[in-house]
């Protein structure tokens, strides 16, 4: 069974940074290593949006307003991924939620809350 389960939110005030941790479990290292894994987020009275995903080849993309300042990246090793979060804003402020698409079926992580203010 997948599991996903984030770690690493807190409150930080602006321009601060935050690295956010995704363990999978229910994935052998073949399969985790080529599944498709992404970060999401959810701010209050918003729609869930796409944050930053990375490929079973590491490679990445963002949304617009992230890129330069969050960095996705993926540990095979561990089925862990990654979301380094730096330069952070208010608007940042989000509840981020991990996802696997494993074998064509989405997967959620329970979610972490990111409160960025001073």
């Amino acid at each position: 069974q997948v599991q996903l389960v984030e770690s690493g939110g807190g409150l930080v005030q602006p321009g601060g940074s935050l690295r956010l941790s995704c363990a999978a479990s229910g994935f052998t290292f073949i399969t985790f290593s080529s599944t498709v894994m992404g970060w999401y987020r959810q701010a209050p009275g918003k729609q869930r949006e796409l944050v930053a995903i990375i490929t079973s080849g590491a490679s990445t993309n963002y949304t617009g307003s992230v890129k330069g300042r969050f960095t996705i990246s993926r540990d095979n090793a561990k089925n862990t991924v990654y979301l380094q979060m730096n330069s952070l804003k208010p608007e940042d402020t989000a509840v981020y939620y991990c996802h696997a698409l494993y074998f064509g079926s989405p997967y959620w992580g329970q979610g972490t809350q990111v409160t960025v203010s001073s």
